[in-house]
């Protein structure tokens, strides 16, 4: 049984909203890329485009956003009505509460391959194609992006890398790039995952389910496209160390 729904009484109510498929496009769609945005207006709505155009069907979810996020998917999804669903959260979650809700809304609507993609712009939509295609030759269940550090610029690197060392220690899991967001799971290894953390910490998180889970991974080049405003995104040294006081608490609650 999977694990992404949000725990909290009010959000099984009224913190998000799906618009609905029919039952044809139920069959039909199998690959799902899940989007996170949280004040993204900057980069959703060229991303959204881009994917749409290479026939990919997307499920945002809005996390909350108080910039014009919400509007710039709902202007794109008018004009890709079949590619295009909405999960709204009402107040903002976090990055591992929105992947959670999207990965669950994927499995409600019948996916065989799942892939997360940030909004940020930072992914290339020609990547999406190698992260399925080890899961759809079954050489895998889980395709992790793997960036290249050579070209990462020395703060995120750094982070990067220790965040690499941190996850290893805790969770016994060597891996090249376990912060980034672009990856990919077939349905029975989302289904089969249960991720807690509502923050940044979920990219850890997976890993260590990766582990437990005994389940199969690779790990596959891709191209980071790196502007001012993906850097100022996802991992910095603050968030590092609140993940690291998080797993540090975690593995002292086995005692």
């Amino acid at each position: 049984m999977a694990n992404f729904n949000n725990n909290e009484p009010s959000a099984k109510k009224n913190i998000f909203s799906v618009n609905p498929l029919s039952p044809q496009d139920k069959n039909s769609q199998k690959i799902f890329i899940v989007m996170p945005a949280y004040n993204e207006e900057r980069t959703v709505g060229e991303v959204l485009q881009e994917l749409c155009e290479r026939n990919y069907c997307v499920i945002v979810v809005d996390d909350g956003s108080k910039d014009q996020t919400s509007s710039i998917v709902n202007d794109i999804r008018a004009k890709h009505p079949q590619k295009i669903f909405i999960c709204q959260h009402l107040i903002n979650q976090g990055l591992g509460a929105a992947l959670r809700t999207g990965i669950q809304c994927a499995l409600n609507l019948g996916a065989n391959y799942i892939v997360t993609f940030d909004a940020d712009g930072q992914h290339h939509p020609e990547d999406v194609a190698k992260i399925i295609e080890p899961l759809q030759k079954g050489d895998a269940q889980v395709a992790l992006g793997k960036r290249n550090y050579d070209k990462m610029p020395i703060s995120k690197k750094i982070a990067n890398q220790i965040m690499n060392m941190i996850t290893r220690i805790f969770y016994n899991m060597r891996v090249n790039d376990s912060q980034c967001g672009l990856r990919g799971l077939d349905q029975e290894t989302a289904s089969l995952l249960e991720v807690k953390s509502r923050g940044y910490a979920v990219s850890s998180e997976i890993i260590k389910e990766i582990k437990k889970n005994n389940l199969k991974m690779v790990e596959v080049p891709i191209t980071t496209i790196y502007t001012d405003y993906s850097l100022a995104k996802g991992t910095n040294t603050s968030i590092g160390l609140a993940i690291l006081f998080k797993m540090i608490m975690e593995f002292f609650k086995k005692f």
